[in-house]
């Protein structure tokens, strides 16, 4: 069961039902825990346990890490035993994310390495026989986030239930985005049935979000995998096509997961914040990152930024935390080295900027980027390395990034890659999907200015209609079956 299957919106339905129709808060939660473990044994119902029991041992450590009430028993004794309670929870969530996703590359890096054919034989046999849970990733995230804030100071969650509601809140759970305990258990008090104007809300998210993700998104999916799996057939121009093509396609994807996940909540009485604003539209790379999955961005700053000294300790020791922190971030977005290069390049180029932005500031020569051809550059430079990056990021094999690379320019199509791609498979011509991708690049650009420029949006009744008329069209020209979402794999 998917967000976009008559599954789903009957599964929806009823729980919608169900849930509003208990007048009891505790009952409500119980009614939301049981549909979301009947979401995910829908797609992996064999780690449920799994989930339960993470999730229960992170509740009963921060129950133990947090501030004891008594502040006779604060001492330094009881501190020190709070700090190896918090690590003990980190390193427990970090060494479930590391068995479960990159022990196969573990153990093919170093029998590579060390010409250890044992190991090399062990990284196969566990690719073959385990499966990573769904959203593991997220999960193991958001725990850590949770042990920390508490050992900081925030109340320890005092019931079983909230917490596991909150861990296990099925429009999040799988691909996030990434909230805190805090900020969603407190909505709880103030929860109300959803007015009219927010059930249209939540309706039009899901339906905005699944013509990303259905009608755009697994359309581009298509003509990206037909390219990137015929990698010495494609020539230069169906490479940088296909460049382009997945970087919208990766974009519609996930923030179209993220629509439906938050339009989820809103039907529910819940706020999911925002994982996206725009991010193709930014003029520096580090503005991209506060517009690209905002809620990892967040969770990288506050729990490793931060911790790390952040700004404050000198300009070389801040370009050296930002680059640690991309890293990180690469190697949480798979276990490859293509993932760990892409993070590589994104922290390389934050610390080119904050360099840049401390040179210009002292030579008082940063009225350079604020002007319109300034900003125009800068966009510019950004939006080739985020697209250049993303060819680690779609082929983590260091093998298939390379030939791409060294192939776009002056390389030839094969004759049967346009005759199999582009006539049988995608019945068009190149320049007819060049002009299509224009087109959407053209009303991602319409779209961002009505909404950011003119600030206009559609009111309620106007948003019921094209709800409707939105999810008919993905049901009609949505590809059969579906493509699988990105970012179910990290």
């Amino acid at each position: 069961m998917t967000f976009i299957s008559l599954q789903y919106a009957l599964f929806l339905l009823v729980l919608f039902a169900a849930y509003w129709l208990v007048p009891l808060r505790w009952w409500r939660l119980f009614i939301m825990l049981a549909g979301s473990l009947i979401f995910y044994a829908s797609l992996q119902i064999w780690y449920i346990p799994l989930l339960l029991v993470g999730a229960l041992f992170n509740y009963c450590l921060a129950m133990a890490i947090g501030e004891p009430l008594d502040w006779r028993i604060a001492n330094e004794s009881w501190n020190r035993r709070r700090l190896l309670l918090l690590w003990i929870g980190i390193c427990l969530n970090v060494l479930l994310l590391l068995g479960f996703k990159y022990v196969p590359f573990l153990l093919s890096s170093i029998g590579t390495l060390f010409n250890w054919p044992l190991a090399i034989d062990g990284a196969d046999w566990v690719k073959s026989h385990v499966i990573a849970p769904l959203g593991l990733s997220f999960f193991c995230f958001e725990c850590i986030a949770y042990l920390i804030d508490v050992y900081r100071g925030a109340p320890a969650a005092t019931s079983l239930l909230h917490f596991a509601a909150y861990k296990l809140f099925f429009p999040k759970l799988i691909s996030g985005p990434i909230t805190r305990y805090h900020n969603l258990i407190y909505q709880l008090k103030t929860q109300e049935f959803p007015t009219p104007d927010r059930i249209s809300e939540g309706l039009w998210t899901i339906a905005f979000g699944a013509v990303k993700k259905g009608l755009f998104a697994d359309n581009l999916g298509i003509y990206v995998d037909l390219s990137f799996t015929n990698l010495q057939r494609a020539g230069s121009e169906d490479l940088w096509l296909a460049i382009f093509a997945y970087g919208l396609q990766l974009y519609l994807d996930f923030s179209g997961y993220v629509d439906m996940a938050r339009g989820t909540a809103l039907l529910l009485g819940w706020y999911l914040p925002p994982n996206f604003d725009f991010p193709y539209f930014s003029a520096s790379i580090a503005d991209f990152w506060r517009r690209w999955h905002m809620t990892l961005g967040d969770w990288l700053r506050n729990y490793l930024y931060f911790p790390l000294g952040g700004s404050r300790v000198g300009l070389w020791r801040t370009c050296l935390n930002l680059s640690i922190v991309m890293l990180i971030a690469g190697i949480w977005h798979g276990a490859a080295w293509g993932f760990i290069v892409w993070g590589g390049l994104h922290g390389l180029a934050l610390a080119v900027h904050r360099l840049t932005d401390v040179l210009f500031k002292r030579l008082r020569i940063e009225f350079l980027w604020e002007n319109p051809i300034g900003i125009a550059i800068g966009w510019l430079l950004t939006q080739a390395m985020v697209f250049a990056s993303w060819i680690f990021f779609r082929l983590p094999d260091l093998k298939d990034s390379g030939w791409v690379i060294s192939h776009l320019w002056g390389h030839t199509a094969d004759v049967q890659f346009a005759e199999k791609v582009y006539g049988e498979a995608l019945g068009l011509e190149r320049v007819h999907l060049t002009w299509m991708l224009a087109a959407l690049a053209a009303a991602m650009v319409g779209n961002y200015a009505l909404s950011r420029g003119l600030k206009l949006e559609l009111n309620w009744p106007l948003k019921l209609v094209l709800v409707p008329l939105c999810l008919y069209a993905v049901w009609v020209l949505a590809p059969e079956g579906g493509l699988p979402y990105i970012y179910f794999d990290f």
